[in-house]
């Protein structure tokens, strides 16, 4: 495993974020593992995130100036650190995030932040996806947007869950959209991290047992 897929799992971890037990994702799967970036609660957790978008931005992007767009909640502290982030390493890109209710009053409307001009290319930063709902949530959203296009979309985990078929709720979103989706790390980086450690045995084996049924046939 490269090491940096190692570091960022420790720092899932170490925050937080990674955990394991019994939860039920927005798809209403029940899960035996969970990705929450509310769990990241300081200053030093929140830089340390953006850092390791930045990373995957210049590696998958380069140094292509688009517009960050982080979903209300999770997404906006996601947004603002990966903006601070690409900024410290010369690419200052502006960003924006989306209220959960519209505003009647003041500056009005749904957007906070930039708003994409027609052309400009939005790049979605998200936690995780399981089946695609909240990116398809998100799309909508962005719809309102005159001449709105998204580039890509980048999230923690790739879960490798099937979506609505047997291909990958990632895939399916990429197909459906026309834009790529990009993980820093996914869940078998995951399971091959936890295997290092025999405590781990039932977590991991939990996780295999849940992928057989709802992982990516293709």
């Amino acid at each position: 495993m490269e090491s940096y897929k190692r570091e960022f799992i420790q720092f899932l971890q170490g925050a937080g974020v990674l955990k394991f037990g019994d939860f039920t994702a927005k798809s209403g799967r029940k899960i035996p593992y969970f990705i929450n970036a509310g769990e990241i609660k300081t200053g030093e957790q929140i830089q340390k995130l953006g850092e390791f978008y930045a990373k995957a931005y210049f590696e998958k992007i380069g140094n292509k100036k688009t517009v960050l767009y982080g979903p209300a909640y999770k997404g906006i502290s996601i947004a603002v650190s990966a903006a601070v982030a690409l900024a410290k390493n010369g690419l200052d890109v502006p960003f924006f995030f989306n209220r959960k209710e519209v505003k009647d009053h003041g500056e009005g409307g749904v957007f906070v932040g930039y708003v994409p001009k027609a052309g400009e290319e939005i790049v979605i930063v998200e936690d995780v996806i399981t089946a695609g709902t909240a990116i398809r949530e998100s799309m909508a959203i962005l719809s309102n947007i005159e001449g709105a296009r998204v580039a890509a979309t980048f999230v923690m985990v790739d879960r490798k869950e099937k979506g609505k078929t047997d291909k990958s709720a990632m895939a399916e979103v990429g197909e459906e959209f026309g834009f790529p989706v990009y993980s820093v790390v996914d869940v078998y980086d995951i399971i091959e991290y936890l295997e290092e450690d025999s405590a781990n045995a039932e977590n991991v084996e939990r996780i295999k047992k849940y992928l057989e049924v709802n992982g990516a046939k293709i």
